[in-house]
C-alpha cells in the first residue's frame, strides 16, 4: 500500500486520517480492518510529516532570498 506524495495531497492525507480516527473511536473497524487502518495511518502521517518539512525548507529558501536582495 505505497503512496505516492503526488497521488494525495496535505488536505486529503489530513481528511483521510481523519476518517479513519472517527471510525476506530466509533468501533465501527473490525479487527481485520485495524491492523491495515493503522498502516494506512502510518503511511499518511508520514506523508503529511515529509510535506510539511518540504514546505518549511521552500519557506525558509525563499526568506532567505528575500532578505538578501534587501541588503
Amino acid at each position: 500500500m505505497n503512496i505516492s506524495k503526488k497521488s494525495v495531497s496535505y488536505k486529503e492525507a489530513i481528511t483521510e486520517i481523519e476518517e479513519i480516527l472517527s471510525k476506530l473511536e466509533n468501533n465501527e473497524l473490525d479487527v481485520d480492518e485495524l491492523s491495515e487502518k493503522v498502516k494506512r495511518v502510518s503511511q499518511l502521517v508520514t506523508l503529511c510529516k515529509e510535506k510539511l518539512h518540504s514546505t518549511e525548507e521552500e519557506i525558509d529558501k525563499i526568506l532567505k532570498e528575500m532578505d538578501n536582495n534587501y541588503k
